[in-house]
């Protein structure tokens, strides 16, 4: 794939800025990390080039005088809610990102359970992570925040809720996704710290938006349609502008909580060190794209992933009606439309001509190859074959997986099983591809193109089985379905 990204300057600047930013306070420094600290997916995909791990790997160089403290919000603990990159629930993506830390060296400290109000469900999460000896904290929901400073900012406000004990000068608070009250916990703890005597900072690493990028810059918009479940807003910083006559990009959320930070500062330090929420970020990813048009045309396909997505939510649950509605908006501010997916189109006219459910992927050199449903194969199964095919230069009237091999395990699906659809799926083909193999030349090359799918984009015109859904996010493929349950 193009890269549009130089992830080697990026890890270099912006370790150097964060070092400046620790430096500037006192004895503790609250560093709030936006996005995914551990696979930054999102920023991978519009920023072709970044390395998901980046922000991992700047932190393990502070690793001896770092922390970490995890967020999930009570809400999303009671709703389940999903990494729907990962396909798994916050709650458990807090114990996996909790592991994956350790295992590199970096120290976890506690858990906080935000916007807790009695959930039940919370409570019950609190007592697992307890009995595996995890330190879990409350942080409740405040009447009025951000708006009602002095409420906020009291023993009834910030000062109800529990002390997150800390040791260490850098305390990173992290959470599996947006919305988590991040931000919320670092001023929280500024005002308790400031309690007990202690002179502490705050400081906001996020990716997203790129504050020297334009309001309606495609890698910007594509942050607010990965955020339109949370109404997020992109928004000229109206304080930065104040202070230096320059535009700068922010987010709804950070402008309306500056107020609040404004007046925590004031009140601990007689003074804000910040004039604008832009000047709370450490944020050097704008002065880091290699190659802006390739960056623009990842933004553009996330765009459109994303209202894929969408859809496919709405059709399943019919809960995200607002969601879709908002994409849609962006899309046309965008001047975007689904046939800018060349998958897309070719999809639905393999469809068209074949009259079965079809998908197509495209290749990294720009080449275009689709397939569609048989009698023994699904179409997702039956692209990777051809995809795998067309890089190792395999005809393509060559049978991978003969069909005798092939009736015997539609026959266990049906007859063992149970299961209502024969054709294989994409790990059942990649299974007995990789037992043909063995003993078959082509089959062993077909094998080795997989890697060659990382960064690929496919598209299917009907909802894919998680099964599919998985294997294309293990194999680093983007994926779009058309909002079609499969018949």
């Amino acid at each position: 794939m193009k890269h549009g990204f130089d992830n080697d300057k990026y890890l270099k600047i912006q370790s150097e800025q964060i070092k400046k930013r620790i430096a500037q306070f006192g004895d503790k420094l609250y560093m709030e990390f936006g996005g995914k600290l551990f696979d930054d997916n999102h920023a991978a995909r519009v920023l072709p080039g970044f390395h998901p791990d980046s922000k991992l790997r700047m932190l393990m160089q502070l690793s001896d005088y770092a922390e970490i403290v995890q967020v999930i919000s009570a809400l999303d603990i009671e709703k389940n809610k999903m990494r729907g990159d990962l396909g798994i629930t916050y709650d458990e993506d807090v114990l996996r990102l909790r592991s994956e830390f350790e295992n590199v060296g970096l120290y976890v400290g506690g858990v906080v359970i935000t916007h807790f109000n009695g959930q039940s469900s919370a409570a019950t999460y609190r007592s697992r992570l307890e009995r595996l000896g995890i330190k879990v904290y409350y942080h409740y929901t405040i009447e009025g925040y951000p708006n009602d400073v002095a409420l906020i900012d009291s023993d009834e406000g910030f000062g109800k809720n529990d002390y997150v004990e800390t040791s260490r000068p850098l305390v990173v608070v992290t959470a599996p996704g947006p919305g988590s009250g991040k931000m919320a916990v670092c001023l929280s703890q500024l005002y308790q710290e400031h309690k007990r005597g202690i002179k502490a900072g705050y400081a906001k690493f996020e990716t997203f938006p790129v504050w020297n990028l334009p309001l309606k810059h495609p890698v910007n918009i594509a942050y607010e349609a990965a955020t339109a479940d949370l109404n997020d807003v992109n928004m000229i910083d109206p304080f930065h502008l104040e202070a230096y006559g320059k535009i700068a990009v922010n987010y709804n959320r950070d402008i309306e909580i500056f107020p609040v930070l404004n007046a925590i500062f004031e009140g601990i330090y007689g003074e804000n060190p910040y004039k604008s929420p832009t000047d709370m970020g450490v944020n050097m990813v704008g002065f880091c794209m290699s190659d802006e048009d390739v960056c623009c045309n990842a933004a553009r396909d996330e765009i459109i992933r994303r209202y894929y997505n969408a859809l496919g939510t709405l059709a399943e649950s019919g809960t995200n009606e607002d969601e879709v509605n908002k994409i849609k908006l962006i899309m046309q501010q965008a001047k975007l439309t689904t046939a800018y997916r060349r998958t897309t189109v070719a999809a639905r006219e393999r469809k068209e001509l074949s009259g079965q459910a079809s998908s197509a992927i495209e290749l990294q050199d720009g080449t275009i190859i689709t397939a569609n449903t048989s009698p023994l194969l699904g179409p997702s199964a039956a692209l990777i074959l051809n995809a795998t095919k067309h890089l190792a230069g395999i005809d393509h009237s060559v049978k991978l997986i003969p069909e005798e091999m092939i009736e015997p395990i539609q026959r266990t699906k049906v007859s063992f099983l149970h299961g209502k659809n024969p054709r294989l799926h994409t790990d059942e083909v990649l299974v007995a591809l990789s037992m043909m193999s063995v003993k078959d030349e082509n089959c062993r090359l077909a094998l080795e193109q997989l890697s060659k799918l990382d960064g690929c984009q496919v598209h299917s015109t009907v909802m894919l089985s998680e099964v599919d859904r998985k294997i294309f996010r293990k194999l680093g493929v983007g994926l779009t379905c058309d909002p079609v349950k499969k018949s």
